[in-house]
């Protein structure tokens, strides 16, 4: 393993061990919620999403789950670059393009077997899990989050 793939791994295991968002907020204001479960290993993960009164604009990410370490990892990841970027516009969240995109995006690296990696600058930690699209069986663990979100945002 290379020192990338190690720092990467260990990035992983500490949003596992110490997950951002990690609590579901309550409903208050414009939001929706959405459960999701991977049937093939039993990760689960329950995503809040909270937007803006004209829905524009997606104002926090919090959530809950069990599972393996990846999917969780990546819901922590997803609801820490929702925070870091939303707090760069001002601290009036992210725009609901700039997420939806963003969501895109991961899904497209996720599904090319390891020829798009995630980019550093668009995806924040996130892109550690630019390896996991070696993986197919683990994909979805990885997908979680960010399918829930996408799910919530519809629902918002």
């Amino acid at each position: 393993m290379n020192g990338l793939e190690s720092l990467y791994q260990e990035l992983i295991l500490d949003h596992s061990k110490r997950p951002h968002g990690k609590e579901l907020a309550e409903e208050t204001g414009r939001t929706a919620t959405s459960l999701q479960r991977n049937p093939v290993c039993g990760d689960e993960v329950t995503l809040r999403v909270r937007v803006s009164d004209d829905g524009e604009r997606v104002l926090d990410v919090t959530w809950d789950g069990a599972g393996c370490s990846i999917s969780q990892a990546s819901a922590s990841m997803l609801s820490a670059l929702v925070d870091e970027l939303g707090e760069e516009a001002d601290g009036d969240g992210m725009p609901r393009a700039d997420v939806d995109a963003r969501i895109e995006g991961f899904r497209t690296a996720l599904r090319s077997r390891g020829t798009v990696p995630l980019d550093e600058e668009t995806f924040a930690d996130a892109a550690a899990l630019s390896g996991v699209s070696k993986f197919t069986a683990r994909v979805k663990c990885a997908m979680l989050a960010w399918v829930a979100l996408e799910d919530a945002l519809e629902r918002a």
